[in-house]
């Protein structure tokens, strides 16, 4: 019988974070039966771990409705899941190596990242599916499609009270996420310097909204060094999952002599 396991990821409490499932022995599994698992667990992905040699891991991830090529909660989770070391993960994404530190804290190093612009016409679409005015935009936060791992464009607003009250048009921005092929929508409100508050629609996995998101996290962390909006050398802090009831908390480091973006957090089982 397939093992199934369950963690929070980026939290200390298990009604926090982001919950995902983890299967540490899915060689014997095919990819129909990979998707009934995911489906069936019904969190944001499952990771399921489907070969080994030594500290080396083929990972995939599975939302309820479809694979992707990368998740950093489930990456958490399955890092945390295997134990304190250094892991590396093989992905569809390519490689991405993970520590655990003894307190169970993950730290994924991201593929290299990088940006590129968001056209005029899908920013309107994407503003309309969110039912948000162009006026909302945040200037100093240019939008944009980050990737890092992940394709993930970002949307920045001036107002925490319009991330707050998330309502968006469902049907239409699935139909836009699965036509530009994107995962989550990176949706930002920036509290200080190194501080921001963030959401993430993901409806074409099946999902309403993440309460945490690893790889949109390493997307952003990539997007801010690209446009120089924060220094080459930063620790940043994402809060996300507030809105949810399930706060998380990612942190972000960004290292001039590193190309990929390292995304670190806590996971623990849920019971």
């Amino acid at each position: 019988m397939t093992e199934i396991s369950r963690y929070a990821a980026f939290t200390l409490d298990p009604s926090g974070g982001n919950p995902a499932g983890v299967v540490l022995d899915a060689a014997g599994l095919d990819d129909a039966r990979m998707q009934a698992i995911a489906a069936e667990v019904g969190y944001s992905e499952t990771a399921f771990v489907t070969s080994r040699d030594g500290g080396r891991f083929r990972v995939r991830y599975f939302s309820p409705l479809a694979e992707v090529p990368f998740c950093g909660h489930a990456t958490v989770a399955a890092a945390v899941a295997l134990g304190p070391g250094e892991h590396l993960f093989v992905t569809n994404a390519g490689e991405v190596p993970v520590t655990v530190d003894d307190s169970g804290v993950a730290t994924l190093t991201s593929v290299d990242p990088h940006v590129s612009e968001l056209p005029a016409a899908d920013l309107a679409a994407l503003l309309a599916a969110l039912r948000w005015p162009a006026d909302a935009l945040d200037p100093e936060l240019p939008p944009r499609v980050a990737f890092g791992g992940a394709y993930h464009p970002i949307v920045a607003v001036t107002s925490r009270e319009r991330l707050a009250d998330l309502d968006y048009d469902v049907p239409a921005l699935t139909a836009l996420m699965t036509e530009r092929e994107w995962t989550t929508i990176q949706l930002v409100f920036r509290d200080g310097p190194e501080t921001f508050d963030v959401r993430d629609p993901f409806p074409v996995g099946g999902v309403y909204e993440d309460p945490a998101t690893g790889a949109a996290a390493a997307a952003f962390g990539g997007y801010l060094r690209e446009l120089g909006l924060v220094p080459a050398e930063a620790t940043l802090t994402l809060r996300q999952g507030d809105d949810q009831g399930r706060p998380s908390r990612i942190t972000v480091r960004l290292d001039p002599a590193i190309k990929g973006v390292r995304v670190s957090g806590p996971a623990v089982p849920i019971s």
